[in-house]
């Protein structure tokens, strides 16, 4: 059967305001494993390069750690520059990515 899940549906629009409402955040995207943009916050040409290049450097980190710790799962990378930090989130279908400011200390 095909259709939409009004529960699911709500779940995810729930987690974007959960995500959305923390101080810095400026967008939220969710990629498919093929690097096509799901889900997003942000406009769509800013979207399509974040998910191309995040979706190359999520291949290449899950290739480092298969080579360095054999069976072991990439599940979580951060990276942080002076602008952003960018946290992606790789899952078995999905990727959630987050683009905040990065908290000052």
């Amino acid at each position: 059967m095909v259709g939409t899940f009004p529960a699911a549906t709500a779940a995810v629009e729930d987690t974007f305001k959960r995500i959305n409402s923390h101080k810095g955040v400026e967008g939220i995207i969710v990629i498919s494993n093929d690097g096509i943009p799901i889900r997003t916050t942000l406009e769509p040409e800013i979207t399509v390069q974040y998910a191309a290049l995040v979706t190359r450097f999520t291949e290449k980190s899950k290739s480092v750690l298969t080579q360095l710790n054999g069976e072991d799962d990439l599940k979580f990378l951060r990276i942080r520059s002076k602008k952003h930090e960018i946290m992606i989130a790789p899952d078995k279908d999905y990727t959630l990515l987050v683009i905040q400011k990065p908290a000052v200390s």
